[in-house]
């Protein structure tokens, strides 16, 4: 199975690197984009994957094409391959905020080949991401394939397209949000006496270990916050005070926000 990445910036170079890890052989893998500098990085990285500028080349024998650029520049790109491209053979994996089925077909002039629309979030660059995926007109052998595929790049969940800008806000924006929680819970600790980097290093462990609770248990977050809340003590006065402060309003609105609602 061959695979052609348009696109070795960050998404499409972290999915080349990513991919070459056990998902495909190195040697199946072509990476195409304009800049040397970014083909250099990839090919030192692993010698094995090609590398090209020339997209038409790179789409041509592909099994799969996988176009990751920045939005504006989709339309361009797939009129480019398009005069190579075989959609009875081939399938085409877009990966670009905010660029729907509707407009992906208008580019291609083809209302009934499989569509794959991937959206992960930048841990897919240690293969940890939370990737949302929506199909339009795939089988279910080919929606498994590439579902698998980025499966080897973290979890891949799939869901209707009409909710993906939603679905964008919650995983792709939401990493922003870990952080920038993360971030806050430094500075308190830093204000209780912490040094950064012991605060750091507690509650980086502490968000895994939570994460890690959860799965582990199967269970749902407020079952493992009443686990920890004893009558009277200080976890539910610290979660009363976040509260009161807005903290769970924040979040919704925040999300609510990115997501243009």
């Amino acid at each position: 199975m061959n695979i052609t990445i348009i696109g070795g910036g960050n998404m499409g170079g972290a999915t080349a690197r990513g991919l070459a890890q056990g998902a495909v052989a190195p040697e199946n893998l072509t990476v195409s984009d304009p800049s040397q500098a970014t083909l250099d990085s990839i090919h030192q990285f692993c010698e094995k994957i090609r590398t090209t500028s020339d997209n038409a080349a790179a789409a041509k024998e592909a099994d799969i094409v996988i176009v990751a650029v920045k939005p504006w520049l989709v339309e361009p790109v797939l009129e480019g391959i398009l005069p190579v491209l075989d959609l009875k053979r081939q399938l085409l994996v877009l990966i670009a905020a905010g660029v729907d089925f509707a407009h992906i077909r208008s580019y291609i002039h083809n209302d009934s080949c499989p569509l794959f629309r991937i959206i992960p979030n930048t841990a897919i660059a240690i293969r940890e991401s939370l990737t949302l995926m929506s199909v339009d007109k795939a089988t279910q052998e080919q929606t498994a394939l590439i579902k698998n595929l980025f499966d080897h790049l973290g979890h891949t969940v799939l869901i209707e397209e009409r909710l993906m800008t939603e679905g964008t806000a919650v995983t792709s924006c939401g990493i922003a949000y870990a952080f920038q929680y993360i971030k806050a819970a430094m500075q308190g600790a830093i204000e209780l006496g912490f040094y950064p980097k012991t605060a750091q290093e507690m509650i980086d462990q502490t968000i895994v270990g939570a994460i890690r609770l959860m799965e582990a248990n199967h269970s749902i977050p407020d079952e493992e916050i009443y686990k920890v809340c004893t009558p009277g003590g200080v976890t539910i006065k610290g979660l009363n005070e976040m509260a009161a402060k807005g903290f769970d309003d924040a979040v919704i609105s925040g999300l609510k926000k990115a997501a243009g609602r």
